[in-house]
């Protein structure tokens, strides 16, 4: 695939996933926001996965005008700083900065955690999101099933908003998230030669439904795979889901950034 152009719209793209944390430990991270900028990437949520870290994290995001942060417990994260109860998590939402809840979730393909304590740890974001109002951000991986019923237990027990990040499931967990009224956000892996199961499960989820990030500094989207990514790149991955939805890179821009403003309400829109 030839490197793209930036997509130019009506409403700049938006990087809903990235951690510029961990960017910064690199390096400065003002050339990558500017990078990014001049990209048309108008706004991005750098998230947090420690509550240890999240002054950090907020402090990147007053830096910059157009970055916002979020508030949570990777599941990783959760057998040393998982929470049992929503009250931390609420309270920091408070700030004015934090637009989202997480990220949270279950990982079991890597098991840094107990399982326990990552479910426990969910379920507490859950009731942060349902309190504040907040989208939850959801990290899934080789856990489909407890995911959805997870999901589908709190569900019932009242709304919340939510994503799926970096969607690599499969259909299951599309539709069960998609029923709770969640969206789908795809990151890199989506234009990797390998993964075309992964786009056609992307070929039925509706355009209104879905969200683009990078989930920097990991997953580059061909063409830059294997290098450091960094959210100007989401413009590859804007490009290769219109090409695969048939829909003008610009519209597809338009959509996906009209969703996540929808979805993260708290985020001023440029």
């Amino acid at each position: 695939m030839a490197e793209a152009a930036p997509a130019t719209a009506e409403r700049p793209l938006v990087d809903s996933h990235c951690h510029l944390d961990y960017l910064e430990r690199d390096g400065e991270i003002e050339p990558v926001v500017a990078r990014a900028l001049e990209a048309g990437v108008g706004t991005m949520v750098t998230i947090c996965t420690k509550l240890s870290e999240f002054d950090r994290i907020e402090a990147i995001a007053r830096r910059f005008p157009r970055v916002y942060c979020s508030v949570g417990v990777h599941p990783h994260e959760a057998g040393k700083e998982g929470q049992e109860t929503p009250d931390r998590l609420i309270e920091l939402a408070a700030h004015d900065k934090v637009v989202g809840i997480g990220e949270t979730g279950l990982d079991y393909y890597y098991e840094h955690s107990p399982r326990e304590a990552q479910q426990v740890s969910f379920r507490s974001h859950i009731a942060a999101a349902r309190e504040t109002g907040l989208p939850l951000i959801v990290h899934a991986r080789d856990a489909d099933d407890d995911t959805v019923a997870v999901l589908q237990e709190e569900y019932a027990k009242g709304a919340f908003p939510g994503v799926i990040h970096c969607f690599t499931a499969g259909p299951e967990l599309a539709r069960a998230a998609l029923e709770i009224g969640f969206y789908i956000s795809l990151a890199g892996i989506v234009t990797f030669k390998s993964a075309e199961s992964l786009r056609d499960t992307v070929r039925e989820v509706p355009l209104d439904r879905l969200l683009v990030e990078t989930d920097a500094p990991y997953l580059a989207p061909v063409p830059k795979r294997g290098k450091t990514n960094e959210p100007a790149n989401v413009v590859y991955t804007a490009q290769a889901l219109a090409e695969l939805r048939g829909v003008a890179a610009a519209d597809f821009a338009d959509t996906t950034t009209e969703n996540f403003f929808r979805l993260f309400s708290r985020a001023a829109r440029p």
